[in-house]
């Protein structure tokens, strides 16, 4: 989340509540919720670090509030990481893992661990469908978010069949 909310301070300053609803207005309801004393405790650390500070603004009836600001520190650490490649596929699987070493235990079997799996990832598709139909067509970062994970998703599935395939 460090890096989202410098992200978003490097648009305008802003306090946690504004951090937080525009989190949910950019993903919509793709994006979980971020919980807002997270996103406070993130703002600290981040201060600590020299990557925001922070100006107490007065308020006429209510307490005051603290607005974040991006420094030179945080919009470097930013640029370098819109700049870095993001990682690409896991090549320690923790499932692959499982399904490597639990048969050498005994305390498994290949097939009984690769269906579970399937339902599991079968279910959370559904999951997504479900979000996805409940999406407004004009949420298009929404859409291609709730779309990306399902792709990931089916190419897990398919793993999993290559993976019967060839361990059975």
């Amino acid at each position: 989340m460090r890096l989202h909310l410098l992200a978003l301070l490097a648009k305008e300053p802003a306090h946690g509540y504004e951090l937080k609803q525009a989190l949910e207005q950019t993903f919509g309801s793709a994006y979980p919720s971020p919980n807002i004393g997270q996103i406070y405790v993130t703002l600290g650390r981040l201060e600590k670090d020299g990557l925001v500070r922070a100006v107490d603004v007065e308020q006429s009836n209510r307490p005051n509030k603290k607005v974040y600001y991006l420094t030179a520190k945080g919009r470097e650490l930013l640029t370098v990481w819109v700049d870095e490649p993001t990682e690409g596929p896991r090549v320690r699987d923790e499932f692959f893992m499982k399904l490597v070493l639990a048969p050498l235990t005994g305390i498994a079997d290949r097939m009984a661990l690769i269906s579970r799996q399937r339902r599991h990832y079968l279910s959370l598709m559904s999951d997504l469908n479900d979000l996805l139909e409940r999406t407004p067509p004009a949420d298009r970062v929404a859409m291609l978010l709730i779309e990306g994970a399902m792709l990931h998703l089916q190419a897990d599935l398919d793993w999993l069949e290559r993976c019967q395939e060839d361990l059975a």
